[in-house]
């Protein structure tokens, strides 16, 4: 059996893993990555999922914010990154008005919030809002640094209300102290929901952990569109790691790691490697499985749908141009209520009804994602992302993924002038382009876990001021058992969302480790 030696191995072939590769190979270091599947990228990838469509969608992961700039100059990533003007368009469940916030024109979303009945909650949602950035504003510095303590934190934040609403007590208080109207709730809480299954006010405060990642991201919390789709930014990672030295290998397996060595099938033969470091850029659960331990838990609450459409659907607000409601993310049935009710519906063990869901449309903000015939006809891509929907309702198989389609697709007709099915493309033969992922899917390809997007239970970004920080693998949060593998994916300290941080701070512990 062939043996090789390195000095560092990277499992895993996402924008994590290819981001650890980068860096390590730029700082000379020989780098074998590993990648289970036939292509690298993992979730962060463009597809054409309706085949012969001449759609390129990003079928897993679809927008950047939480991906430092730091990390695209030091690498030279060539990525292009458009911010998009609207923040949100909400419909009034039965209704036939809708929220919209609208960050070019503050007059115009003063006018909506008056529209839906909630004009008192402006200042409370701007004061909300102003309160995260100025949180943001003191968090997003430190992503790149070593783990700051809590109470570094908390000095930095410089405010003891703010600490108080966002980190100490149940996100649900302080959006109950903040606005009244249910619709403008629930647009909050949404926030504090993505693909974590929680209530209002679980004292576990996943939600608030949720929140603060979503709002952090370059300090501002503007979530932007990759043009070309998110297969760009995999595709200049790899780019990198490439250019770099880095040997990148897909179609292996790891079934075996220890300490500095590691073993894969490679098609049909076994091959083996040595180093100093493994970088495990997958999730932790699989890495405890392989080592004989109880895997760590972890649970999806998605369900993701791409669909091509002939046309934007038509609105039941005559006042709202459809490029406008879309053009940010369009929140289907998340009212505060109906999102609280929706948690208590999937606790119970049924799948919610109506889902709540929402929705970005990539192509009005990149058209280059579509066929110059397809722009031309008027054509756009929907990505329906469901919320409240955990891993435990699934058992797997094509009829419950059709299930769980129908329920995205009703919940988002009901707040529609017309039926989305209506305007949805079909394909050569005759079949609708429509693409449904649930957690079993992402579970089954990807091996994430219960189909948890973050490979486990969000972590907040700071050590505690009693925890040991004496390793490289502490100060950057990567630890694992084992003191030669370090957690270089979403499931390390502050690695969910297509951030690179997973990779970026395993690299760094690595660095140090490997200078010794």
């Amino acid at each position: 059996m062939p043996r090789s030696r390195y000095d560092a191995l990277v499992v895993g072939g996402g924008h994590n893993g290819l981001t650890a590769a980068a860096y390590l190979a730029r700082a000379g270091r020989s780098i074998l990555l590993l990648e289970r599947q036939d292509h690298l990228g993992g979730a962060s990838v463009s597809a054409d999922a309706f085949p012969g469509m001449g759609a390129h969608l990003s079928r897993y992961s679809y927008l950047v914010s939480l991906l430092p700039r730091q990390i695209i100059d030091d690498l030279g990533l060539r990525i292009s990154l458009k911010r998009r003007r609207y923040a949100s368009y909400t419909p009034v469940p039965g209704g036939d008005t809708g929220l919209l916030v609208d960050h070019g024109d503050p007059a115009v979303t003063a006018a909506s919030f008056a529209a839906v009945g909630a004009r008192e909650d402006v200042t409370g949602w701007d004061d909300f809002y102003a309160r995260a950035g100025r949180m943001a504003q003191a968090v997003w510095p430190a992503m790149t640094e070593p783990l700051r303590r809590r109470s570094e934190v908390v000095a930095a934040i410089g405010d003891d209300a703010i600490v108080r609403d966002f980190l100490d007590r149940p996100l649900g208080e302080a959006i109950e102290s903040a606005v009244q109207d249910d619709l403008v709730r629930g647009v909050i809480l949404t926030d504090g929901l993505i693909s974590t299954f929680a209530g209002a006010h679980d004292t576990d405060l996943q939600q608030n952990i949720c929140f603060l990642y979503h709002v952090i991201g370059g300090g501002s919390g503007d979530w932007d569109v990759p043009v070309g789709g998110m297969g760009a930014v995999s595709g200049a990672l790899e780019q990198a790691a490439r250019e770099a030295g880095a040997e990148l290998r897909t179609g292996c397996e790891v079934t075996e790691v220890q300490d500095g060595t590691v073993r894969w099938r490679d098609r049909d033969d076994e091959a083996v490697a040595d180093a100093d470091l493994v970088l495990w850029a997958a999730a932790p659960a699989v890495l405890d499985t392989l080592q004989g331990r109880t895997p760590s838990p972890a649970e999806g609450a998605q369900v993701k749908v791409n669909l091509l459409l002939s046309r934007l659907p038509k609105l039941r607000e005559a006042g709202v141009d459809p490029a406008a409601a879309f053009g940010g993310t369009f929140h289907i049935n998340e009212t505060y209520t109906g999102l609280e009710t929706a948690y208590q519906q999937a606790l119970s063990g049924q799948v919610p009804s109506p889902m709540p869901a929402e929705i970005y449309c990539h192509s009005l903000t990149d058209p280059t994602i579509l066929s110059p015939q397809l722009q031309e006809s008027g054509a756009h891509t929907l990505t329906v992302f469901s919320l409240q929907t955990p891993d435990r309702l699934l058992s797997g198989g094509d009829a419950e993924r059709a299930r769980l389609e129908r329920a995205v697709l009703d919940s988002l007709s009901s707040v529609l002038a017309e039926p989305i099915d209506d305007v949805v493309l079909t394909d050569r033969d005759g079949r609708p382009c429509v693409e449904t992922k649930t957690t079993r899917d992402l579970q089954d390809t990807l091996r994430m876990t219960g189909g948890n997007i973050f490979h486990g239970p969000l972590s907040w970004p700071w050590a505690t001021d009693d925890e040991p920080l004496d390793t490289p693998a502490q100060r950057w949060g990567v630890t694992t058992p084992s003191e030669r593998i370090l957690l270089a994916g979403a499931g390390s300290r502050r690695g969910g969302g297509v951030s690179g941080l997973g990779g970026y701070h395993a690299a760094r512990a690595a660095s140090e480790l490997l200078d010794r």
